[in-house]
């Protein structure tokens, strides 16, 4: 697991308060859930019968038009899941009309890049659910995982400002709740994705008879235990700090 330690005090006010915004958003997404004992997890897979493992929920995935922006949910056989317990996960995604000009896939010898103009898809983060419906986890993945195509941990972070999910299908409180987490956790996840980098690039010093996207021996590349209260209570702390030294 990673320890990710943020210098909270580096944290311009205005993504500070952004931040902090986004955090009532998903506190208020849980509380309208829970007034009718539901939870994010449970209302997305409410209205899909029987719930598979490796099945995408809901049916060919959430996206939205205006953004390109796209997620899943799914969960693995409880004999293929990693070293932590989880009902399942989330994984996110940008399709290339909704990432910044200029980005463009990274050039790997032998690769089959996808011909459709908005198929060359970047996985962002993935979120980790706990039996209750609640996020307990970011981590990244190696490219094989999600059958993306790999971009630069520099550009992935340059879409992260693009992720927003504005529609209500199939559920508004779903979409309002993991747009707000990709906000409320910004600056754990670009470290995240900048330590994806750092895991491809040693793992390949260390099997350069490999191809390091494809190798299954390496699922998961970096990872980190979350808590929104715990965040939550560490952006106020700041901002209180600064408001009290204005």
């Amino acid at each position: 697991m990673s320890d990710i330690e943020i210098d909270w005090t580096s944290v311009p006010t205005n993504q500070l308060e952004k931040m902090l915004a986004a955090g009532r958003d998903v506190m208020e997404c849980h509380r309208v859930l829970t007034a009718t004992s539901d939870n994010i997890v449970g209302e997305l897979i409410k209205t899909a019968g029987k719930f598979y493992e490796w099945t995408h929920y809901p049916e060919g995935d959430v996206y939205d038009r205006q953004s390109h922006a796209q997620f899943y949910y799914h969960a693995h056989p409880k004999e293929e899941r990693r070293d932590w317990d989880e009902h399942g996960h989330f994984h996110s995604f940008m399709r290339p009309r909704g990432m910044p000009d200029g980005i463009m896939p990274k050039q790997i010898d032998g690769f089959e890049y996808p011909e459709g103009p908005n198929d060359s898809l970047s996985h962002l983060v993935a979120f980790s659910m706990d039996e209750f419906g609640f996020c307990q986890r970011l981590f990244t993945t190696n490219r094989w995982v999600t059958g993306e195509v790999w971009y630069d941990g520099d550009d992935v972070v340059a879409m992260l400002d693009h992720f927003i999910i504005d529609h209500a299908q199939p559920s508004w409180p779903v979409n309002r709740w993991i747009s707000g987490m990709m906000i409320l956790y910004r600056p754990q996840i670009e470290e995240l994705i900048r330590k994806r980098d750092a895991k491809i690039a040693s793992w390949q010093q260390e099997h350069p008879d490999r191809d390091v996207y494809e190798d299954r021996d390496l699922e998961v590349t970096s990872t980190q235990d979350i808590a929104v209260v715990e965040q939550m209570r560490a952006i106020g702390s700041e901002l209180g700090r600064r408001r009290t030294a204005a």
